[in-house]
């Protein structure tokens, strides 16, 4: 009798392959997700993400550590150099900001009023202005107390020319004609600073207000020295002479 083999049946899994292909009745297929594009992504790129996470943290740290804005303040300046006795115009003013520390007592924080007003000493552009540097009573900050500007007429008017602002001075008064009166010379005052002339830029003294002011200086004086050049000029003829500072 021929041997009867028994062979191995082989089976098929038509249920398994159809959940393989087809997935599972009534579920579709899930798509890829977005994160593994990422991942990758930032794998090839991961030199770039440091140099952009550096980059990030340095302009951070910048921004902590850069201080806040100061507070600043509107001050009037020489919009160009100026000479003594120049009568401001517009064009010679202009607003800066500066820190208020800086804002000394006297300083103009608008050019209302400012116009036609007359320098008593020379500026910078960029030099902030104050009433301490226009003709007027300004002219007086710093003075002892009891300090007085008292005008003097010269009799040699030319002799201005010599003379500016921040100079000291003795002024002499001479009487007599050498004639019939014997010349005699007296020092009304001595070392008063010179606080405006009207030798500067040949423009008219409006500390004075209107009217001639040719042969005039302004000078501070104390009581008593105010008191002798009061009516000085009546009494005969003015002149100055230059001297040097009490420590020069």
């Amino acid at each position: 009798m021929p041997a009867i083999g028994i062979f191995p049946v082989r089976t098929s899994h038509p249920a398994g392959r159809a959940s393989r292909r087809s997935g599972l009745p009534g579920k579709s297929r899930r798509p890829r997700r977005p994160a593994l594009h990422l991942t990758g992504w930032l794998t090839r790129n991961r030199r770039l993400v440091v140099a952009l996470l550096l980059c990030l943290a340095a302009g951070i740290a910048v921004h902590q550590l850069t201080p806040a804005p100061a507070h600043s303040v509107t001050a009037i300046a020489a919009a160009r150099d100026l000479p003594a006795g120049a009568s401001l115009g517009g064009s010679d003013l202009t607003a800066v900001r500066i820190p208020p520390s800086l804002l000394a007592a006297g300083s103009f924080t608008e050019t209302s009023g400012l116009e036609g007003k007359q320098l008593a000493a020379p500026l910078r552009k960029g030099q902030l202005l104050s009433d301490a540097q226009l003709v007027g009573p300004g002219l007086l900050t710093g003075a002892p107390p009891g300090s007085a500007a008292v005008p003097l007429r010269m009799a040699d008017p030319a002799s201005i020319q010599l003379v500016s602002p921040g100079q000291l001075v003795n002024v002499v008064l001479t009487n007599g004609n050498g004639y019939e009166q014997a010349s005699s010379s007296k020092v009304l005052a001595s070392s008063v600073p010179v606080l405006w002339t009207s030798g500067q830029e040949s423009q008219s003294g409006q500390w004075l207000g209107a009217g001639d002011s040719e042969g005039l200086i302004v000078v501070a004086a104390t009581p008593s020295q105010a008191s002798a050049l009061a009516g000085a000029s009546t009494q005969g003829k003015l002149f100055f002479v230059l001297v040097g500072s009490p420590g020069g």
